[in-house]
């Protein structure tokens, strides 16, 4: 199931991604997938020919991890602060800039609020969606717009039922043209849309108050929850005509403030660099148990800034940015002695982070020939010394991860079971023998002969791929001339975390150059996968994984710019497994399917594995309330706190150490 929960701040979504300001892009949609396996998926059409299944019980939520531990009696969520006062103001900054109001389109990047993710998925702080993911619990959902929803027995159709209540911010119903609309416009827009819906058949009105959506085969139990994703969009308004009487044209960028449904509405932006929100008290859904305690702030404004350095030390000033999830390990430990963290106005606070932690990587554009040999990528992989970059940039700080789904019951461990051997046995012959025979482990850099070994290893590999040593030059056999290397970065600060990796390719006579790019430049290289190597953090993961994985890592998507395929794989195999992910029968059998694509995926070195952390470092001015519980599942959620009120932030101390700020030489690029 797609990870979702409505958009904080774009800071947040950056500090996930580290991608830059993703913005949206994309050419035309994925095409179906490769046929699922034959033990978890029936044949194709085979619902749509057969008899209807049997309509479930309408309920208020849906859950792909047993029941909710509210059920339909959900009146609030336990941990917020239900008497939680409204007012005040949440400052937050955004990177790079923007251009336009319309997430959900190819062209321009959106403003910071306006969706939840790549491709404008999930509704920001300005839509409603159908159903409206947990903040405690992963992959369950509780009805929004939809106040009931039912499911075919043999998940072949779902069925949402609207609320009579929902609104529009001009006081117009949501209605079930709404949803239609919406569903038909957005999968044309963009691939993620429609790859996340090309199971999808038909989109009708069943009922008054009802629209069902009926699916190309059984037995996705992930699919109804992906519909209840959807963003409702309001028809009458985006096929209606502007101020200057121009018709509306939702496939194009625009900086006309749209009409929503959400908490909030735009009251005022500087384009490119400011936009403030300003919350709707009289929001159909003020009083909704998801609601309740939440969206506090009267307003939310985010500046735009271009680089991390920037974005710091405007946080260390106040005023312009409240709260930060600290990335820096160097900042972590060292940074924090500005006045404001030394007084007790700035608090540092370490939370458990339970969530899967997302393959983060140097990822390898495979699509390139001189990756396309697996001994290649391997060799790339034994070159990383993540122990020595561990203990000179990270304070020890950073564990090495492992796996596609780190920290979860998903991630595969020692050798296949039983249960993942059902998936992996009739892809032998097809996959890598060691899937079979050996734990996937990452090479250890914990001693000088262990650095000389895993070197020559790399370079035997490259050997058997065809390559030849000349001198300290690695010869590429296909061009004759010495081997090249460029690494990505959108922020002089990644300088500190490429170069490392960079003079150690140079030790195998690998040319290494880290190329740093403004935003703009950085987000249409990524959208059309113009780039040879990339530190990114893939988009999260959830426990329920499904049909988002074909974004990922399905073949179609390698070909579709925009898509978050960024290895570029393109593997058959890779295409079944997926689809035993997204047609599993039951909760051990996602399982084991996940396991068995995490298995093949790391044994092929698509990507050299960085590092992650398994908890949350929070860094906040204090004028915040704050219940005394923050979500299991979410780790944190702001929208649950409350202005307490405004924190002083130019003391006399401030502005002596501004004073010295300024008279002292550049500060350096910050430190991982």
């Amino acid at each position: 199931m797609p990870f979702r929960l409505r958009a904080v701040s774009t800071a947040l979504a950056l500090t996930v991604l580290q991608i830059g300001a993703t913005g949206s892009a994309g050419a035309q949609g994925a095409t179906a997938p490769a046929a699922a396996s034959s033990s978890t998926a029936e044949p194709a059409a085979t619902a749509a020919a057969s008899q209807p299944a049997a309509m479930g019980e309408w309920m208020r939520y849906s859950s792909l991890i047993g029941p909710s531990k509210y059920g339909n009696n959900f009146s609030r969520y336990d941990y917020v602060n239900a008497e939680a006062p409204k007012g005040g103001t949440l400052n937050q900054i955004a990177a790079g800039t923007f251009d336009s109001f319309n997430p959900f389109v190819v062209r321009g990047t959106a403003a910071a609020g306006m969706s939840s993710g790549v491709g404008g998925f999930g509704g920001g702080i300005i839509y409603d969606t159908l159903t409206e993911q947990s903040t405690e619990e992963g992959s369950t959902s509780y009805g929004m717009i939809a106040e009931e929803m039912r499911f075919a027995s043999d998940y072949s159709s779902a069925s949402f039922r609207l609320d009579p209540k929902a609104r529009w911010h001009d006081g117009q119903p949501i209605t079930v043209e709404d949803v239609l609309w919406s569903f038909d416009t957005l999968r044309k827009l963009h691939p993620q849309w429609s790859s996340y819906y090309h199971n999808v058949t038909k989109a009708e009105q069943t009922g008054e108050r009802e629209v069902t959506f009926t699916f190309d085969q059984a037995g996705n139990r992930e699919l109804p929850n992906i519909m209840g994703d959807l963003v409702v969009l309001p028809k009458h308004w985006w096929t209606g005509v502007d101020a200057s009487g121009k018709p509306r044209d939702i496939t194009q960028p625009t900086m006309e403030p749209p009409l929503g449904s959400g908490p909030y509405k735009i009251a005022s932006w500087r384009a490119g660099s400011e936009i403030e929100w300003e919350r709707v008290p009289d929001s159909w859904a003020k009083d909704h148990p998801t609601r309740i305690g939440r969206y506090n702030y009267d307003r939310i404004r985010y500046v735009y800034l271009r680089d991390s350095n920037a974005q710091w030390e405007a946080f260390k000033k106040g005023g312009l940015d409240d709260w930060r999830l600290e990335n820096s390990t160097q900042r972590w430990v060292e940074g924090y002695n500005f006045p404001a963290a030394v007084d007790g106005r700035v608090t540092k606070t370490v939370l458990p982070n339970r969530q899967v932690r997302s393959m983060q990587a140097y990822v390898l554009n495979n699509r390139l020939p001189k990756f396309s040999d697996p001994r290649v990528r391997k060799a790339l992989t034994l070159a990383f010394n993540f122990e020595d970059m561990n203990r000179t940039l990270f304070y020890g700080l950073n564990e090495r991860i492992s796996s596609y789904w780190y920290n979860s019951e998903l991630a595969a461990t020692g050798l296949p079971s039983e249960a993942e051997l059902k998936y992996l046995e009739p892809l032998r012959g097809q996959i890598p023998d060691e899937v079979f025979t050996q734990p996937f482990k990452l090479p250890v850099y914990d001693t000088q002969a262990s650095t000389r070994e895993y070197l020559r290893d790399a370079l035997a590999l490259f050997r058997e791929a065809g390559y030849v040593l000349k001198g300290t030059a690695l010869i590429d056999p296909a061009t004759g001339a010495q081997m090249t290397i460029e690494i990505l970065g959108d922020d002089p600060s990644d300088n500190r975390i490429l170069e490392p990796y960079a003079r150690q390719l140079e030790r195998l006579g690998i040319r290494t150059n880290v190329r740093i790019v403004d935003t703009s430049q950085y987000v249409d290289r990524m959208t059309n996968f113009d780039f040879e190597v990339v530190g990114i953090a893939y988009y999260p993961q959830s426990i329920s994984p499904g049909n988002e994985q074909r974004d990922f890592w399905g073949s179609a998507a390698a070909r579709a710019p925009g898509s978050r395929n960024y290895a570029g794989v393109n593997s058959p195999i890779v295409d079944k497994l997926i689809d035993d992910i997204v047609y599993a029968p039951d909760r051990p059998s996602l399982v084991a399917a996940t396991r068995a694509l995490d298995r093949v995926m790391l044994w092929n070195w698509y990507v050299v594995p960085q590092w992650t952390r398994t908890e949350t470092w929070l860094a906040a001015w204090n004028k915040f309330g704050m219940p005394a519980t923050q979500p299991a599942y979410a780790g944190i959620d702001p929208f649950s706190w409350w202005v307490k009120g405004e924190v002083p932030v130019n003391t006399p101390a401030d502005q002596a150490a501004a004073e010295k700020s300024e008279s002292a030489p550049a500060i350096p690029p910050a430190k991982p």
